[in-house]
């Protein structure tokens, strides 16, 4: 199994010490590093910028937001950044949530698997580079319908460096884990469980049978908290914060996609009681209330040892990657434990 560097998106400002983080991975073997985005920091220019003083580790996004930019724009984004990596480039996708989409974008969010179909095609076109763009769909039309009448189908004036260049889905439904295997090249979860294994191998046996195959090099890279302590529960602290958040805080009351994960894990009833805590304002309750158990379903923390026997359980998963959070530091030892 790979390991991955995930810088993630920004709180306040940059976090610091993050090229050395980057730099380090490198020289520890890090398979590949990411950033994100949310509704502060974007996910290019931290990868460009700190991804300059790398050589041979893969740079991906994880995720752009599909609202936040056209795909012709995505396009051109990732034909630049992968002329200026070497072909290093992966473009990790999603589609977000409805409150930041309409919120923070000002776009409608319904029909989101439609929309990330077309809007992958579109990407596709352009990074191939075999013809003009053209696309009638429902969500996007290339030329535009209805406007000035001049609009015409063009091609990207730079050649891509790779005519393909691998595109991943970040996804939690089933049906959009299925997509991605359908038309990408990799999947994306955000809080995986081996416990839940039988449950997405099904989802991504269904998009692979709709692909017509499984196409060989299929990507799933999960970002799984690692945290190396003696204590567990201390570690679990450092994991409930966040967790809180997700579950509670990240979507609406009754459309939460990250609450849903934890309810189909089998913590419905705490899934529920943290959301209630969280949007009620009690943020700390809504932390305590979360089960250390939880926590080690979705992470890996503790002791050396009780990392390195916990793992076996992630290598029979269909995670090919595992993506680690952290400073210098923290990577070094998450090298030591899991290398």
């Amino acid at each position: 199994m790979k390991l991955g560097y995930h810088l993630g998106y920004w709180s306040s400002g940059p976090p610091e010490g993050a090229l050395e983080a980057v730099t380090t991975a490198e020289q520890l073997g890090f398979d590949s590093v990411w950033t994100a985005e949310g509704y502060g920091s974007d996910a290019l220019t931290p990868l460009a910028w700190w991804g300059s003083a790398t050589s041979r580790v893969t740079l991906g996004t994880n995720i752009i937001q599909m609202s936040a930019r056209t795909p012709t724009a995505t396009a051109m984004a990732a034909m630049t950044l992968d002329h200026l990596s070497g072909g290093r480039f992966v473009l990790g996708l999603g589609a977000s949530g409805p409150q930041v989409v309409e919120g923070w974008y000002g776009r409608p969010y319904p029909r989101p698997l439609a929309r990330t179909r077309e809007y992958v095609d579109i990407v596709r076109q352009v990074v191939a580079r075999e013809a003009p763009v053209v696309h009638d769909g429902r969500q996007y039309q290339l030329p535009l319908q209805g406007g000035t009448g001049l609009g015409k189908p063009l091609k990207s004036t730079v050649h891509p460096l790779r005519p393909h260049i691998p595109i991943h889905l970040a996804a939690e439904g089933p049906k959009n884990v299925a997509l991605s295997a359908e038309i990408c090249d990799g999947w994306l979860p955000l809080f995986f469980s081996p416990r839940s294994d039988a449950f997405y191998r099904a989802a991504l046996d269904e998009g692979f049978a709709a692909r017509g195959r499984r196409p060989e090099g299929f990507e799933v890279a999960a970002s799984v908290p690692v945290i190396v302590h003696d204590d567990v529960e201390r570690a679990a602290s450092m994991i409930k914060p966040s967790l809180a958040l997700y579950i509670g805080g990240m979507g609406a009351k009754d459309v939460n996609f990250h609450h849903d994960v934890f309810a189909r894990m089998g913590y419905a009833d705490v899934a529920d009681t943290v959301q209630d805590l969280y949007l009620a304002g009690r943020k700390e309750e809504a932390t305590a209330a979360i089960p250390t158990s939880l926590v080690e379903d979705t992470s890996l923390i503790g002791p050396p040892a009780k990392i390195r026997d916990e793992l076996q359980a992630w290598e029979e998963t269909v995670v090919t990657t595992l993506l680690v959070r952290g400073d210098a530091a923290m990577l070094r030892r998450v090298a030591d434990v899991l290398g």
